[in-house]
Order: structure tokens, then sequence, then C-alpha cells
């Protein structure tokens, strides 16, 4: 089966990544901590998934990339 949805999305750089590219982020996507929309998304090492706010996100994203985790961060699309 083709992954068609892969060939029309933007080309996005996610930061602190190795070479796979982690999903945007959906309105619906909500933080694991709160509950506010996400826009920070972490790929742990062992294979699961974390999304924070933009609050929760800068607060675990030191120590989340720390133990090897790909993350994420759409912060830059929080509206001013």
């Amino acid at each position: 089966m083709s992954n068609a949805i892969s060939d029309t999305r933007p080309d996005i750089t996610p930061s602190h990544t190795s070479d796979s590219v982690l999903a945007p982020l959906a309105v619906a996507d909500r933080c694991d901590r709160c509950g506010a929309q996400a826009f920070v998304r972490a790929r742990m090492s062992e294979g699961g998934e974390l999304v924070f706010c933009g609050h929760h996100g800068r607060e675990a994203t030191p120590r989340l990339i720390s133990l090897g985790a790909e993350v994420r961060d759409d912060t830059g699309l929080i509206p001013a």
C-alpha cells in the first residue's frame, strides 16, 4: 500500500531527531500532563510516544533528549 499522505506533507525538519521524522501534531493532540493542545512530540528510544503542550514540552525536552528521545518541537506555531 502506498503512503500517499507523506507525499503531500510539506518538507518539515523536526528538531533533535535522528533519521526518522516524527508526525506533525494535530489540533486534537492533547498534552499528556495537562490536556492542553500539544505542540511537542517525543518518541522514546524504547518506542513509546509522549505529547506535551508548549509549557510542559519546554520543561521535559532537555531530559527527554538526554534519555535518547527524538523530539519534534512545533511551539513556533503557537499563535502570538
